[in-house]
């Protein structure tokens, strides 16, 4: 009886899971990303960067409303558009920023080395 697929033990579940590198929790390593971020982690990050991408936005919005009231000094018939415009601007700055901070927490959130979050296999003696 001849098998030409790989015997797998039960020591070999322990050595298909690695650490999340963020919250150090031991995962399948199939539910990592590239960067060994676990599902929870990625979502709890995308949540905070997405209230960080709404204050960028309405940042630029005001900035954007400013700049149209003092150097444009819009007529009373298309305030309509100009109102449309800000709004745009928010909408877009808002995603330009949530992107930004979803960077920007990944790359500062990294706890652990890569070659710390995957223990080694560690071969039979016998």
């Amino acid at each position: 009886m001849r098998s030409d697929g790989p015997v797998i033990s039960l020591g070999d579940a322990e050595a298909e899971t690695a650490s999340c590198l963020s919250c150090r929790e031991r995962v399948a390593e199939g539910d990592l990303d590239r960067a060994r971020w676990c599902a929870g982690c990625r979502r709890f990050a995308r949540e905070r960067a997405g209230w960080w991408g709404w204050a960028g936005g309405l940042g630029i919005g005001l900035a954007l409303a400013a700049y149209i009231w003092v150097a444009i000094q819009p007529s009373a018939g298309l305030l309509g558009a100009w109102f449309g415009i800000v709004a745009m601007g928010i909408w877009l700055g808002s995603k330009v920023c949530r992107e930004l901070a979803y960077g920007v927490i990944r790359y500062r959130e990294r706890t652990l080395e890569p070659s710390l979050a995957a223990e080694p296999r560690l071969e039979d003696d016998g």
